[in-house]
Formats: structure tokens, sequence, C-alpha cells
């Protein structure tokens, strides 16, 4: 496919996990594409790679500038940098709520503010096509999941402003979406798995909880926001599109025992 011909796109938190597969996906679908991360090392070509800490207003402005000029604009940001962090409402302090709400809202504040004057620039350049913000958001925003009290309020936060800033800038052309992945099969959930005491009981566990029976992988991920990325999707605004094998809306009967 070559949907995204011509198209030149910004993904945060894209060395690795979702953000490498969706930078991967978009290139692969004809778009120019630069990654920004905290360490973005040696990315497959034709990706470009640039540094940045959402969590530093100045380095996400810099890099966002350095993209913009490298790609000659900037037509589609995905906001997919993030942090977790497990344990109930008691289990974390101060410091690190205001670590992990610093990245997972702040971060896509910070990088969206940096871009949206290239991509109302881009809307004015292109009469008739929009631009385009994927966020990644999270099933933990919608459904209540044990030890993950301070993960789910920052995606609830990032679900909420997604809707806002869909009505916020719908009218210059800029959609704003985001993607709602169940547990998806990433080095972040890796690490969870091998901290467990039983790490094969406890990726079992994890995808027993998705009715599809297993985890939700990467590439699946990159799909969706491709999708709500493409000019095929021009009026798909304020919309939050759940890729968790079914876990947020099925409710299925236990299976009969042997």
């Amino acid at each position: 496919m070559s949907d995204f011909q011509g198209v030149r796109a910004v993904v945060t938190g894209g060395a690795s996990g979702i953000g490498l597969a969706t930078a991967r996906l978009l290139a692969e679908r004809g778009a120019a594409v630069a990654v920004l991360d905290l360490s973005p090392g040696e990315l497959p070509p034709p990706l470009r790679g640039f540094t940045a800490d959402v969590a530093d207003d100045g380095s996400v402005r810099a890099a966002v500038a350095a993209a913009a000029e490298a790609l000659g604009g900037i037509d589609v940001l995905v906001n997919n940098a993030g942090i977790g962090a497990a344990g109930t409402v008691a289990d974390n302090d101060d410091a690190q709520w205001h670590r992990v709400l610093d990245v997972n809202v702040l971060g896509v504040v910070r990088t969206t503010r940096a871009a949206l004057p290239h991509l109302r620039a881009s809307v004015r350049s292109r009469p008739g096509a929009t631009a385009a913000i994927v966020n990644t958001c999270s099933i933990a925003a919608t459904a209540g999941l044990p030890q993950r009290a301070l993960y789910s309020a920052s995606k609830g936060a990032v679900l909420a402003l997604t809707l806002a800033m869909a009505a916020d800038h719908v009218r210059e052309g800029i959609r704003v979406n985001c993607v709602n992945p169940g547990t998806v099969d990433t080095p972040w959930v890796g690490r969870l798995l091998d901290a467990a005491d039983d790490p094969a009981a406890e990726r079992a566990a994890l995808s027993a909880r998705q009715p599809t029976g297993r985890l939700v992988s990467a590439e699946e991920v990159a799909a969706a926001i491709a999708h709500l990325a493409s000019p095929a999707a021009g009026s798909t605004t304020g919309t939050a599109l759940a890729v968790d094998g079914g876990m947020q809306g099925l409710r299925l009967r236990p299976e009969p025992a042997a």
C-alpha cells in the first residue's frame, strides 16, 4: 500500500514497541517518518531519529523543529511516548505520580503544542486534506484494572484530552483520535513479566483476561494507528479505537469444564 505517499509523520517513543511498529508501518506505506525518543539508537532506514525527552519542553520543541525541517513539514503526529506504573492508589509516592503524569499526559501536551504550527501549515498547503494526531491511550482509561491506579489515571486523562483536542482543532482541519490497546506484548510488559514470581503464570493470566486468549501485538496497534492517521479516515475525529482483544466490550461466559 502507498496511501501515505507524501505524508510526513512524527512518532514519539518510536524506538521500540508500539512506536517502532507504527513508524515502520507508516514508512512501508509511503510516509516520511521521524522518530522522537529518549534513545533513538540505530533505526532501520528510512526512519530518522531525533533525541527528545517528552518531560522537557525545550527538548521537545527542538526535536520537533528539527524533525519538521528534515521532513519538510509535519502532517501526522503520533503521541506514543509513555511510561508505566504498578500499584494501588496508596503504593506510589507523590514523586512517582508527578513523573508518570508528566510523561504520559504533559508529554502529549508538549509534543502537540510544538507540532501544531506545522500541522496547521500542512492543512493550509493541502486544500481539502486534513492533518492528524493519534494518541496512544489504553484499556486502562475505560476499564478498572487491579494494581494500575496511577497508570489508569494518566491514561484516563489522555482519553479526555483527546476529546478536548478534537473539539478544539476540528475546524482547523486537524483530526485527533486515540487508540486504546489492551495488554500488548511489548518490552515494558516483558519486564513486568520477568519481575513476576512466576512469569509463565503471569503471562497466562494476562492473556486469559482478553477474550481472544492472547496478548495484543504491537503490529496490531500500529495498524489501528495507521488507520486513524490515514487520509482515508478523513471523517474520523474524537474517536477512541479499542485494540484490546474484546477486553472492554465482551462479557463471555466461562468455558465449560473439560
